[in-house]
């Protein structure tokens, strides 16, 4: 078993049955809901890794559901619908879906486009956490940069020298190189105000 939770929210019992009894004999952990409002009850209790949506459904309809999702949880999602219009296929991709299948679906598809979507999302999340280590990296970076900046020009320091000095301090201060130049450098902002 693979233990990744999978939430289908479809009106039709029947869907709802049939599916998820194919999902928990490939090992999902499957919840289910039969509308939008009882999906994000659901979600806001539990999270799953992946939610597979009916796009018409009386109430709330799937893209409402997706949209929530979007804005508060970031759960990956694919959208089932008995209608093959173009302008719904576009309206899924304009919410992010990870896929879109028309009813009836038969398990083996809606098996293969899960894990799919979930290998897509995993790497989506991977190329996320990444980019936030860069950002942070370059925010050190230049925190870093200036801090250099400010010694060499308040204490006459070549950038080496200041560099040296910077290291030295936060190395006996068991503080991060980076941290110890931010704040360097917002004290200086804070002189720079007061002058």
């Amino acid at each position: 078993m693979n233990g990744e939770t999978i939430l289908l929210v479809d009106d039709d019992r029947l869907v709802l049955s049939s599916l998820g009894l194919s999902l928990q004999a490939a090992g999902y952990k499957v919840e289910t809901a039969s509308n939008g409002e009882e999906a994000i009850r659901l979600c806001e209790r539990v999270t799953p890794d992946l939610a597979v949506l009916d796009v018409r459904m009386p109430g709330m309809d799937g893209v409402e559901v997706a949209r929530w999702m979007n804005g508060h949880k970031a759960i990956p999602f694919i959208f089932l619908s008995a209608y093959s219009d173009d302008g719904a296929v576009m309206k899924a991709i304009a919410e992010g879906a990870m896929s879109y299948l028309i009813k009836p679906v038969d398990p083996p598809q809606l098996l293969a486009t899960i894990r799919a979507a979930l290998a897509r999302s995993a790497d989506h999340r991977a190329l996320l956490e990444k980019e936030e280590q860069l950002n942070q990296a370059l925010a050190g970076d230049r925190a870093i940069s200036t801090a250099v900046g400010f010694l060499i020009s308040h204490e006459r320091l070549s950038e080496k020298e200041a560099f040296e000095k910077l290291r030295q301090y936060a190395r006996s201060n068991r503080q991060k190189l980076a941290d110890v130049a931010q704040e360097l450098v917002k004290a200086a902002e804070k002189m720079n105000q007061l002058s």
